[in-house]
């Protein structure tokens, strides 16, 4: 069973906005840091954002500081990803990831979800 199911993909236009969540499953997260990776076409796997298990801090990969923001609800054991102005280069699949430290999700999370296709039309 995958533990992290991810929803909110899709196709929007360059400038426009997309929300994805990320859900557990079948067990609880709630003490573990939670984030998101991204792998476009032809590229590798890259750090997008995290969120601290309390969700007082966050970080982001430069590329998309300032116009993603990632938020948590430690009750509902989910996390989700607030995109705005995208452009071409946010096209990849998103990942939902957790682990338990910010340190180790923001290299290798142990825990992925299946990802979800976002694409960006010019």
């Amino acid at each position: 069973q995958v533990p992290l199911v991810e929803s909110g993909g899709g196709l929007v236009q360059a400038g426009g906005s997309l929300r994805l969540s990320c859900a557990a499953s079948g067990r609880t997260f709630s003490r573990y840091a939670m984030g998101w990776f991204r792998q476009a076409p032809g590229k590798e796997r890259e750090f997008v954002a995290a969120i601290t298990w309390s969700g007082s801090t966050t970080y982001y990969a430069d590329s998309v500081k300032g116009r993603f923001t990632i938020s948590r609800d430690t009750a509902k054991n989910t996390v989700d990803l607030q995109m705005n102005s995208l452009n071409p280069e946010d096209t990849a699949v998103y990942y939902c990831t957790a682990a338990v430290s910010t340190t180790m999700l923001r290299s290798t999370p142990p825990y992925w979800g299946q990802g979800t296709q976002v694409t960006v039309s010019s």
